[in-house]
């Protein structure tokens, strides 16, 4: 596009609707590798229960300053952000990389945007990330663009070599776009490429700071603007693929999740490695294009996100394995502090072959509960994308309301779904002397534990962590089974001899035997307590303390969730715990 290419007729005549819906169809272009705004329909936030401890799962409030410090690689652009980033204006960052075709291809056209007058209202920048989603490194970043960068003299590019942007906004396609208001706030954001026609229209609103989009009263159904007699037509999409990063489009594939407030399952299925794209919605109620006052009203629809991935690089059944540890399965019409229809949980699937897969995963959870699985296994009816104020929701409120522990997203799971370790596969054998057996145990290798655990099972076992109270699965779970050392293998604890203590850990009152738990005096905190240990990997476990049930012992093994494997009775045999199965009451 040309400097002196005219302005089409119907974004002379946009409406503030229509930029709204404009907006969306990024959703589709993309090349992949993978604040402050309004809290809700008419201002009414929901629960205010902040629910994320760690500041690194949100956008920074100084996102802007962030962004002005970075260095800037165009020659005769200045040293920094800060060169090219009026504050006075709104900016509209492109997040990209040099493996992606289509970044490459519309490097070009973005200059364009920056110099023409039609964008006088707004920064126009973009933000490269070497050494992260397969960029090549800082240096050989710069070695690369300072030979190609006589073609674009007039485009910043900044380059955030932390990643800190592209990590905390959840961009794991190239290109992405961020829209931030004058302050700095995150207004909205793009995971994919978004067109001349959307461009265009964000200028013509950059003036008024995006107000219209802020208001969020019109939802991003399509890509839509008025045509010269005044109707709304639909934009049609080009090349509605994305690609990985050899260039090659990427195999994707989705899944409709429902887990109560969809802000954050939204904003933790987005840091799933894999996830292409996770976006808002309302799926299988009884009104067309429903708003959100007509959900919390009885529409019928459950809040739901719909989730892009690639086949790729993931599968189904890993993602739901994810999906499946942040909401409670058991819990009808409610999860975290939101109760109604709109808040039950739900997998609804597009192709009749995902229905196999989604029966054996819920199949699996329902063992390790006593109370019947109530997770929704259906077809997809409908679905309507939300409006745009609750699109990346916990990107532009730091403190917004989130029963989703993010930071999960981080951990990869485990294959027969747990906390990220390896399944336990050991000899079989005859005696519950054989069975503990502390040889059996030892063949771990110590060594790669960082590969083989997640960061939190890490920092636990090897570190002496403690998980947050009321945080593990392991707390609320009383199905019959063993509880097993994360990091050998090791028999530790039985379900019968669970309890719940209302301490915020899962609690025994004895182990499974004497034998496979060593004891320390742990004087930290200005504290003396009494450190409990696992046998055979020296794993840090947790606490003992005399306050236990007075008829089963009087003691508390206070215990890390994040250190157990917990096996459920069904599978304790072939899993090479048969003899203990007979010390397991339900």
């Amino acid at each position: 596009m040309k400097n002196n290419k005219p302005q089409p007729l119907w974004f002379k005549r946009i409406s503030a609707a229509s930029l709204t819906t404009v907006l969306s169809a990024g959703l589709l272009l993309a090349c992949g590798q993978v604040s402050n705004a309004e809290s809700g329909a008419n201002n009414t936030p929901k629960s205010q229960n902040k629910g994320v401890s760690r500041s690194r799962d949100m956008l920074p409030s100084d996102m802007l300053k962030q962004i002005q410090a970075l260095p800037q690689l165009t020659q005769g652009l200045g040293s920094d952000g800060s060169s090219v980033i009026d504050p006075n204006k709104p900016t509209l960052i492109k997040f990209w990389a040099s493996w992606c075709p289509l970044c490459l291809g519309t490097l070009e056209e973005t200059q364009e945007w920056r110099t023409d007058p039609k964008f006088a209202d707004l920064n126009v920048i973009t933000v490269a990330s070497p050494g992260h989603l397969n960029e090549k490194t800082e240096r050989e970043f710069a070695s690369w663009y300072a030979g190609i960068q006589a073609d674009y003299p007039k485009l910043p590019v900044l380059v955030d070599t932390a990643g800190e942007l592209i990590s905390t906004l959840g961009v794991q396609v190239y290109p992405s776009w961020a829209i931030l208001d004058k302050k700095g706030n995150l207004v909205h954001l793009v995971k994919g490429n978004i067109s001349a026609e959307q461009a265009y229209a964000l200028a013509d609103n950059a003036d008024n700071d995006f107000a219209e989009l802020k208001s969020g009263q019109t939802k991003p159904v399509q890509a839509r603007a008025l045509d010269d007699n005044s109707k709304i037509e639909t934009i049609k999409q080009k090349d509605g693929v994305y690609y990985n990063d050899k260039g090659l489009p990427i195999n994707t594939r989705s899944i409709y999740l429902a887990g109560g407030c969809f802000w954050g399952v939204e904003a933790y299925m987005e840091r799933v490695d894999g996830v292409v794209d996770a976006v808002s919605g309302y799926a299988n109620g009884d009104t067309a294009n429903p708003s959100y006052e007509q959900v919390i009203r009885g529409s019928g629809h459950a809040e739901t996100v719909k989730v892009t991935y690639d086949a790729d690089k993931t599968d189904l059944e890993t993602i739901l394995k994810y999906y499946l540890r942040v909401i409670d399965p058991t819990s009808l019409n409610k999860q975290g502090n939101d109760r109604g229809v709109q808040y039950r949980s739900g997998i609804y699937y597009t192709d009749k072959e995902d229905k196999a897969v989604i029966d054996a995963a819920l199949t699996r959870v329902q063992s390790q509960y006593k109370q019947p699985i109530v997770v929704e296994n259906k077809a997809l009816d409908n679905f309507y994308l939300a409006e745009m104020y609750h699109q990346d929701y916990l990107a532009k409120n730091p403190n917004g309301y989130c029963h989703v522990d993010l930071s999960l997203a981080d951990d990869k799971p485990e294959e027969t779904g747990g906390n990220g370790n390896k399944p336990t596969k050991l000899a079989p054998v005859s005696t519950v002397a054989e069975t503990l057996d502390p040889k059996r145990y030892s063949d771990f290798d110590k060594g790669a534990l960082k590969n083989t655990l997640t960061k939190a099972q890490y920092n636990i076992t090897q570190e002496a962590g403690t998980e947050r109270a009321f945080s593990h699965e392991y707390d609320d779970l009383f199905a019959p089974g063993i509880y097993v050392d994360v990091v050998s293998g090791e028999p530790l604890f039985l379900s019968t001899d669970k309890y719940q203590s209302g301490c915020g850990w899962p609690s025994f009152t004895k182990p499974i035997d004497k034998q496979v738990i060593t004891e320390r005096d742990d004087l930290s905190y200005n504290m003396v307590r009494t450190e409990i240990r696992s046998r055979v990997a020296d794993s840090h476990l947790g606490h003992v303390f005399p306050d236990g049930p007075k008829d089963r012992g009087g003691l508390r093994y206070c215990i890390n969730g994040g250190a157990l494997q917990f096996i459920p009775v069904s599978v304790m045999p072939q899993s090479g715990y048969a003899p203990l199965v007979k010390l397991v009451k339900s």
